[in-house]
């Protein structure tokens, strides 16, 4: 895709907005995977942190896309501009090495992701079917013509979607154990800490706040159309967080009870076998499929547009500067998914490094979204402030707890 200037009758209004690219996203192999190893293990206690992911998603993603539609800039030039001098340069530093980090591992999740949907659908090498999946993502990035594939990938994703909530709604736990898990904040044991930062950073992805401040100015003209992003956004990202509840209690209602280990899709797969018997591992395999290659496509080009937008560079995915960004983060995922990873510790991993990095990106945010020079009267407001606060308190604190347990510390 190309981002050329071109004026408000060419810009479509019509179709999927950015909203359901942006949950097209985090409902991909990492959602599917930490939720569900969050219901195999603990059942609905860790609901109330999916709660939270998708509020904070809806208030982080409406800032994002209110900045782009206002400012005509992505999340990464807006950076840019607001420092100067040496500041400049060490925030530049951070979104690229945060956003290319971090997209890197989440990139070996995705491949790994839509590696286990094929494997589980024909059987096969794991590896083999990631590099395969890598190459088709950059065949499609390398043209710029995705816009097709998004679309259809993003109705497997839906029908994964639908599949996931009708199971919940066959194998329910019990009511007051959903409303314990959504508005309890708990921590079973120590190793939920980890499991709980992942399903924040599943949902609430760094990189989707600068696919989102770029793409709306794709879709619509300006501040005027300011209320239809944000019907969208609350919308699909509502969605999304059903959805990821859905799974989250398919696999409480499911698999909790057992060993707590998911090492694979056949253990996930047994999530749906209440509703679809038989077809439960054709059927997950085929959706995880779908989720791995939406978001193999999306982390890199997200990725590409932060770096692209924190250095100056024109957003166009055929640029070969940003040919360079996208395809190193191809590159580096698919040495990791080819190096032997075990897939669901990769994908979980990923998840937490996400969840890591967001108060860092989300601080940029709202730095860029209270500047009066380029917001003026649609400048961020106290109560916007407040949640956006709290979204990075708790994420920081999150975050830090997750980084202390990794290095053996807490």
């Amino acid at each position: 895709m190309t981002s050329p200037p071109h004026d408000s009758a060419n810009r479509s209004r019509g179709g999927i907005g950015p909203g359901w690219i942006v949950a097209a996203a985090f409902i991909g192999p990492g959602t599917v995977t930490t939720a569900t190893l969050a219901g195999a293990r603990y059942a609905s206690a860790l609901l109330w942190a999916l709660l939270f992911s998708t509020l904070a998603t809806m208030a982080l993603q409406e800032m994002a896309a209110r900045l782009g539609l206002v400012t005509g800039a992505g999340l990464g030039e807006a950076v840019r501009r607001r420092f100067t001098g040496t500041g400049r340069w060490v925030a530049v530093g951070l979104v690229v090495g945060a956003i290319g980090l971090g997209n890197a591992a989440y990139q070996t999740g995705n491949l790994l992701g839509g590696a286990l949907g094929l494997e589980g659908a024909v059987g096969g090498d794991l590896r083999l079917w990631a590099v395969l999946v890598g190459l088709l993502a950059g065949a499609l990035l390398w043209t710029g013509n995705y816009r097709w594939v998004e679309r259809a990938m993003v109705g497997l994703v839906l029908l994964m979607s639908a599949t996931f909530v009708a199971t919940a709604a066959t194998v329910l736990p019990t009511t007051e154990g959903v409303l314990t898990g959504l508005l309890v904040p708990r921590l079973p044991d120590g190793g939920a800490l980890l499991v709980a930062v992942g399903l924040v950073g599943t949902t609430v992805v760094p990189y989707n706040l600068f696919l989102h401040a770029a793409a709306v100015r794709e879709r619509w003209n300006g501040p005027d159309d300011l209320p239809r992003a944000r019907k969208d956004l609350v919308l699909s990202i509502g969605l999304g967080g059903l959805v990821s509840m859905a799974i989250l209690v398919t696999a409480a209602g499911t698999l909790a009870g057992g060993d707590g280990e998911v090492t694979g899709a056949a253990d996930m797969a047994r999530a749906l076998e209440p509703l679809l018997g038989a077809w439960a591992g054709v059927a997950f395999a085929t959706g995880l499929f779908a989720a791995g290659m939406t978001s193999a496509i999306t982390a890199p080009m997200a990725a590409a547009y932060a770096v692209a937008g924190a250095m100056g560079w024109p957003r166009d995915l055929r640029d070969g500067r940003l040919r360079a960004v996208w395809g190193g983060i191809l590159v580096v995922g698919v040495a990791l998914a080819v190096a032997g990873i075990r897939p669901v510790p990769a994908i979980v991993f990923a998840q937490a490094a996400n969840g890591i990095l967001l108060p860092t990106i989300a601080v940029f945010l709202l730095m860029a979204v209270n500047d009066r020079t380029w917001m003026g009267e649609l400048r961020n407001r106290a109560p916007a402030n407040l949640v956006g606060g709290i979204v990075v308190l708790v994420a920081t604190v999150l975050g830090g707890r997750a980084l202390l347990s990794v290095l053996g510390l807490l």
